[in-house]
C-alpha cells in the first residue's frame, strides 16, 4: 500500500488509533485529510484507477453530433462526468453550442452531485433522481414514456447501468456519451497488500466510493485468497467496511458483507458515518481514564499508546475482560511464540504498565494474574 497518513492535530480525534483504508482514486486525498484530521491513519490503495476522455475523439464525435442535431432529453450520471465532458467540449472550441443545447433540453440528474455540477455551468436540471441511483431514472422516465424521444445519456465510469436498453426497448432513440471509464489500479501491489492487511486485522475500517471500486478490491480479495477471512473479521465486527450509498454498497452485500451506509451520498456524510461509529464505540472506563482498544492501536485517556505489537494483544486481552482477573497463562497466550515462563508475562505486563503511564491501570493478583482497574473499582492511582 502507499505510505501511510497520519494522524494530524485537527476538530477532534475520535478516529485516534483508527486505521482507515482509502480504497478511491478520485477525491482520494480529500477522504484522507478528512479522516487523518480526525487522528485516523489513513492507508492508501485505490482500487481502479480513471481514465479520462478528455482527448477521446469519440467524445468529442458525439459531442458534434449532439450540437447538429439536438437532443430532447439529456440524462447528466455524475457531477465529475458532466464537467468532464464540458471542459473537453471547451478544448475543442465547442463548449458554448454545448451548452447552448443543454440549456433548451429537458436536463434529468442522478443526484445532488449531478445537479451541483449542472448549477455550476449555468444550467437547471429539471429533475433530480434524490436516491442517486440510474434506476430511479429509469423507473421516471419510463412511466412518463420514451417512445419517439431522443436521449442523449452521459454515463459514469461503470457504464450505462442498464439505462441505453431500457429507453431503447422502450421506443427510444439513444446516444451515449462516456466521459471517464475505470482503468486498471495505478498501484496493483498496493491493492494486493491492502487486502491482506484487512485480512490480516491491521485495519479497523475500510471505506468505499464506487461500486466498481468495491467489486475491484474484492475481486483482489478473491485474487489473494483472503476473502473468507476478510467477511470472517466483518461478521465479528473486528473491521467495518463503509460505502458511500447504497449502489456502492451492493457488491459489499452481494458477497455477505453489511457495510455501514449514510443516509446521504456525499464524501462528509461518509466520514461523520465512520466518526460516529468509532465515537460512539463504549469505552472501558478505567482510573487512567477511557480505554478503547482498536486493530492497530489503544487510545487511553484520549493518548494513542505506543504500544509493541505484543502490547497491543496483551492489552486487548486485558480490555477484553473488562476488569475481570486474566490467568497468567492467557496473557503467556497473547504474547508470540509459545513461552510458558512466567517471566515473560511480568515482563510484559511491565512494559505495559510502562507505556501507558499508568503504575494502577494494570494489578496484579497474587497467584491469579492481572486485572484492568476499573473506574469505581479503587482509587485512581498516578
Amino acid at each position: 500500500m502507499s505510505a501511510t497518513t497520519a494522524a494530524e492535530p485537527g476538530i477532534d480525534q475520535v478516529l485516534a488509533g483508527c486505521v482507515v483504508l482509502v480504497t478511491a482514486d478520485r477525491r482520494a486525498a480529500e477522504l484522507s485529510a478528512a479522516l487523518a484530521r480526525r487522528g485516523a491513519v489513513v492507508r492508501h490503495a485505490a482500487a481502479l484507477g480513471i481514465v479520462p476522455h478528455i482527448d477521446d475523439a469519440a467524445l468529442l464525435a458525439a459531442t458534434r453530433a449532439i450540437v447538429a442535431d439536438p437532443p430532447d432529453t439529456v440524462v447528466v450520471t455524475t457531477g465529475i462526468g458532466f464537467r468532464g465532458w464540458v471542459e473537453a467540449a471547451d478544448a475543442a472550441g465547442l463548449a458554448e453550442p454545448l451548452l447552448d443545447v443543454l440549456a433548451r433540453a429537458r436536463i434529468v440528474a442522478r443526484g445532488p452531485k449531478a445537479r451541483g455540477a449542472i448549477q455550476a455551468a449555468g444550467l437547471t436540471a429539471d429533475w433530480v433522481a434524490e436516491s442517486e441511483t440510474s434506476a430511479e431514472i429509469a423507473a421516471f422516465l419510463l412511466d412518463e414514456g420514451v417512445a419517439g424521444h431522443d436521449i442523449a445519456v452521459q454515463h459514469h465510469g461503470a457504464g450505462s447501468d442498464g439505462l441505453d436498453e431500457a429507453f431503447a426497448a422502450a421506443g427510444a432513440r439513444v446516444r451515449s456519451l462516456v466521459v471517464y471509464r475505470w482503468g486498471p489500479p495505478p498501484d496493483p501491489a498496493a491493492v494486493a497488500a491492502s487486502v491482506h492487511a484487512v485480512a490480516d486485522g491491521e485495519v479497523d475500517a475500510v471505506t468505499f466510493t464506487s461500486a466498481p471500486g468495491a467489486h475491484a478490491w474484492l475481486a483482489a480479495a478473491d485474487a489473494e485468497g483472503v476473502t473468507d477471512r476478510i467477511l470472517a473479521r466483518c461478521a465479528d465486527g473486528s473491521v467495518v467496511l463503509a460505502a458511500v450509498g447504497p449502489v456502492t454498497a451492493a457488491p459489499l452485500r452481494e458477497r455477505g458483507a453489511e457495510p455501514l451506509v449514510p443516509e446521504r451520498g456525499r464524501l462528509g456524510a461518509l466520514v461523520r458515518l465512520v466518526v460516529g461509529h468509532y465515537g460512539g464505540m463504549e469505552a472501558l472506563e478505567t482510573v487512567a481514564g477511557p480505554l478503547r482498544v482498536y486493530r492497530g492501536a489503544a487510545v487511553l485517556d484520549g493518548r494513542v499508546l505506543a504500544l509493541t505489537p505484543a502490547g497491543l494483544e496483551v492489552l486487548r486481552v486485558l480490555s477484553a475482560a473488562r476488569g475481570a482477573v486474566v490467568p497468567r497463562d492467557a496473557v503467556l497466550r497473547a504474547l508470540p511464540g509459545d513461552s510458558s515462563d512466567g517471566h515473560a508475562a511480568e515482563v510484559a505486563i511491565a512494559r505495559l504498565r510502562e507505556a501507558t503511564g499508568s503504575r494502577g491501570l494494570i494489578r496484579t493478583v497474587v497467584k491469579r494474574g492481572y486485572r484492568l482497574e476499573l473506574a469505581g473499582d479503587a482509587a485512581p492511582l498516578p
